[in-house]
């Protein structure tokens, strides 16, 4: 069966409160709609500082979906753990996981950006140990059972329903990444495809004695869909957003970062050649569908680069009403 899934991260050049507010708000209704309709999937973010708003609390973004929706799954890629107070975190996300019923997943994350460590306080040269200790602490705090952290016994309650903790993987491109992944026995998700470092990671797996996962973050081929009836008109109309986005992520990245999503275009009409940022017709995405079979996953970015709200439900509904009938 071909998966839908739906990203979002609120993205919204001009930060317009009132403006802002019906981006949040249409994030809520368009999980709603989806699940309604047959999607199975939300991906959300986490940036902090950006002059758009990128993502700051997709924590709070999650409970807030899965207060409306009863079936969709929601992946955080990916959460920065080194950010946040471990302990805290565990009792967030440990609340997330029981009210969901198990659906909520994340990739803990370094990040890249040594802004949003110095604007949290943390130190950037750190950030492997801090990741390296605050996973420790999260797994030992979703046992329910009292631990020493920071010199102190510390105890998170309620306990997970996930067992034995929620679902969780480690990100990175590096193998200082598979290390760590192999070494707490956890699933490695890469924003690209390596061969070599999947490779270097089951290695590592084997000489820690533990069983090992490795995933690709949006499959080798990864596309930002949107959906229109006429996708030059599309272009033209809303190239910019996708640009503006495109253009953002682009510049956020420090030499040798690799990611499928990552764009090298400097103009709309690079990007559009480019083939992450894509705009295809109903009838596209469903030779497409029909083409990659049961393992065939879309993500639609109905709100991506700011566009006009409007916008991201025409391209919705065209998916949902026209596409999924057809090829779920």
């Amino acid at each position: 069966m071909v998966m839908a899934g739906l990203r979002f991260n609120q993205v919204q050049p001009g930060l317009e409160p009132k403006e802002m507010a019906s981006r949040y708000q249409a994030t809520v209704d368009m999980a709603q709609y989806a699940e309604e309709h047959g999607f199975s999937m939300i991906g959300l973010e986490e940036h902090h500082g950006a002059e758009n708003g990128w993502s700051p609390s997709p924590l709070i973004v999650a409970g807030l979906i899965f207060g409306r929706c009863s079936r969709l799954n929601v992946a955080l890629t990916a959460l920065l753990v080194p950010l946040h107070d471990p302990i805290r975190l565990a009792e967030d996300i440990a609340v997330l996981d029981l009210a969901s019923g198990g659906r909520f997943s994340f990739v803990a994350g370094l990040g890249y950006r040594p802004s949003e460590y110095a604007m949290h306080g943390k130190s950037w040269e750190d950030r492997g140990t801090i990741m390296d200790e605050s996973v420790a602490a999260m797994l030992k705090a979703w046992t329910g059972e009292p631990f020493e952290y920071n010199g102190a016994m510390v105890q998170v309650t309620p306990r997970p329903l996930t067992q034995p903790h929620p679902t969780m993987m480690i990100g990175g491109s590096v193998k200082a990444s598979a290390r760590r992944a192999a070494r707490l026995g956890l699933p490695l998700m890469s924003a690209s495809y390596i061969p070599e470092l999947e490779a270097y990671y089951y290695e590592q797996c084997e000489k820690e004695g533990k069983p090992g996962y490795f995933v690709q973050s949006g499959g080798r081929k990864t596309e930002m869909l949107y959906v229109s009836e006429d996708p030059d008109k599309a272009w033209a109309e809303l190239g910019q957003y996708f640009f503006h986005e495109a253009s953002t992520y682009s510049g956020w990245q420090p030499p040798g970062q690799t990611s499928s999503v990552h764009s090298h275009a400097t103009n709309v009409k690079e990007l559009r050649e480019e083939g992450i940022y894509v705009v295809k017709t109903p009838e596209e995405c469903i030779a497409q569908g029909k083409e990659m079979g049961d393992s065939g996953v879309f993500f639609l970015h109905p709100l991506v680069g700011g566009m006009p709200i409007d916008k991201g439900w025409e391209s919705l509904h065209l998916f949902a009403e026209q596409v999924l009938p057809k090829i779920a």
